[in-house]
């Protein structure tokens, strides 16, 4: 989870390349930014097993794809009739709610409304929850990585549980 307008490839692109090693599907709401940079690095990962899948939203009472989605690095999209996150409406029932029940483990780089959405979310749904990236940020997330190692033993913790 992250930015729909920020790239962020410092995080974005080692992120997409460990979970492609790691054997694992990526699971993103399938748009720009930190979706797209995070899933190129995944499809361009040579040793990749798992498969990239965009959650996409959709626009208007014909449930159009909004400009931008899917990204061109999603191999598997599935189109919700929901929209995106909207903060004027923070209860509303959106692709967000598909994005954090679906995922096993949950990795939220940075982003604003629509991520700081789905972290509620997966706090709520008591999921697996690692910030990266996010410095002091959200101190009520007890955990969060600053670097590619932390987020790997993370993850070799949390897939022993899963």
């Amino acid at each position: 989870m992250g930015s729909g307008t920020e790239d962020r490839p410092h995080l974005a692109q080692p992120l997409g390349r460990l979970l492609a090693r790691r054997g694992l599907n990526l699971l993103t709401g399938g748009g720009q930014g930190v979706m797209a940079s995070v899933a190129k690095a995944f499809v361009e990962e040579p040793e990749r097993k798992g498969a990239s899948i965009g959650i996409l939203p959709t626009i208007g009472a014909d449930h159009r794809l909004p400009p931008g989605y899917p990204n061109q690095w999603i191999e598997i999209p599935v189109v919700a009739p929901l929209g995106a996150f909207d903060p004027l409406a923070p209860d509303a029932a959106t692709r967000n709610w598909i994005n954090v029940r679906t995922s096993d483990l949950i990795i939220a780089l940075p982003g604003s409304d629509g991520t700081l959405n789905e972290i509620a979310l997966a706090l709520r749904m008591q999921k697996p929850l690692l910030l990266f990236g996010w410095a002091d940020a959200l101190p009520e997330v007890a955990d969060r990585a600053d670097s590619l190692a932390e987020v790997e033993e993370w993850l070799t913790k949390r897939l022993s549980d899963v």
